[in-house]
């Protein structure tokens, strides 16, 4: 159930940056999560660009672009060292689609909400996280046969 979801001011990112951003950003939750590589779990990493409006985004300071990223997985799939890492690749990521030197980092933001197990569902069923492991792992083994 990962889901990434970027908010951005419009005219925030580069042309290329907001064509490939969307799939760049739901590969890196998918790596630091440790889900296996194949379509089954790419179909399930969602990701959305939400673009504001003009004039929909400042601080008390300035009008610069702040980009926020949110990233929501189940409770228990990232270690802190993990976390770590989500959040460092998510702003390199987020920085290279919006043309951003990297001393533009702490104009984006990544927070990552974990969803208590059994408050999720999908197919008209509640899922759990041990299902999401049992199935990770069936698919693993799948792809090594």
């Amino acid at each position: 159930m990962p889901m990434i979801r970027l908010t951005v001011p419009a005219g925030a990112l580069t042309e290329e940056g907001r064509v490939t951003v969307q799939r760049d950003l739901a590969a890196v939750l998918l790596r630091w999560e440790g889900a296996p590589d194949t379509a089954f779990f790419g179909a399930q990493a969602w990701s959305y660009l939400v673009e504001l409006p003009d004039g929909a985004q400042t601080t008390a300071e300035d009008d610069a672009p702040r980009l926020l990223v949110e990233v929501t997985v189940p409770q228990g799939a990232l270690s802190e060292s993990r976390k770590a890492g989500l959040v460092q690749d998510t702003t390199k990521t987020v920085l290279a689609a919006a043309g951003l030197a990297p001393d533009d980092a702490p104009r984006v933001w990544v927070l990552v909400h974990e969803q208590p197990d059994g408050t999720w569902g999908a197919g008209g069923s509640v899922i759990r996280y041990a299902d999401l492991v049992a199935l990770a792992r069936g698919n693993a083994e799948q792809a090594d046969a």
